[in-house]
């Protein structure tokens, strides 16, 4: 027989293939089964109601994973959080179809206005401080001078009207950059306008947001504290404003042409 054979139909080369064989199947199976610690298992739409669908490969146990800083434990996959109520309805009588606003739908918590049930803590740092503050808060903090400063700015919706007037910086003390705009809206109220979704016009003198009308501002979400933000809530001000790019005035649900 030749060298590295077994027998006259086994040799080590096909041994070692099959070997290679194996462990690839074993490490694609480990791995698309751990991937459903999020999110699983999914929900599928029937004409008869709602029923999960594990799929292939089934469900992994449980695993216990403990955050760092807070201590706080987390089951994954487990019990999901309860979900908040979509104030929406589809659109046609079969599985699948699109939900349609009901009332307000800048509150309907659906289409670009969604958004994930996180946990209500703050982000943190790597040393455990709430990762996005205020300046008053982040003290070391402070604006380039060549760039404007946006406190003091009014702040205009997509429809030219005032909606409040910018009073506070909320930066990140893990990428330092200013992720929020803190903003007087009508009534004392204050609320939070991303970053990413204004324009400062320093040279004009406010700051421009077109996902929203002016007096929209005042629906916007509050926090509990004012000193940090929560994951949640954080998810919550962004939802707001997104949805506000379908919702906020009704020719934006409307078909182009």
């Amino acid at each position: 027989m030749p060298t590295g054979a077994i027998t006259n139909y086994i040799d080590v080369a096909q041994l070692t293939l099959l070997a290679f064989w194996f462990f690839f199947f074993a490490l694609v199976f480990w791995i698309r089964r751990e991937d459903k610690r999020e999110g699983y298992p999914l929900e599928a739409q029937t004409m008869r109601g709602t029923r999960t669908k594990p799929g292939f490969p089934p469900m992994p146990k449980p695993k216990t994973f403990v955050m760092p800083h807070t201590g706080t434990k987390v089951v994954k996959p487990g019990p999901d959080q309860p979900q908040y109520k979509v104030n929406a309805e589809p659109v046609a009588p079969f599985p699948g179809a699109a939900l349609a606003p009901i009332g307000d739908p800048m509150k309907a918590n659906v289409g670009p206005g969604s958004y994930a049930m996180r946990l209500e803590e703050p982000d943190l740092t790597v040393d455990g401080r709430p990762r996005i503050v205020p300046m008053k808060v982040a003290k070391h903090f402070e604006v380039v001078g060549k760039d404007p400063d946006p406190r003091g700015m009014p702040v205009r919706g997509c429809d030219g009207a005032q909606g409040g007037t910018v009073k506070e910086l909320w930066v990140d003390r893990s990428e330092p950059q200013i992720r929020y705009l803190e903003v007087e809206a009508g009534g004392g109220k204050r609320v939070l306008l991303p970053i990413t979704m204004c324009v400062v016009k320093g040279k004009k003198g406010y700051v421009d947001v077109t996902s929203i009308t002016g007096a929209q501002f005042a629906g916007a979400p509050t926090l509990k504290s004012y000193d940090q933000i929560t994951m949640r809530e954080e998810d919550m001000v962004t939802a707001y404003y997104g949805g506000g790019t379908l919702y906020a005035t009704p020719g934006r649900g409307e078909p182009l042409l």
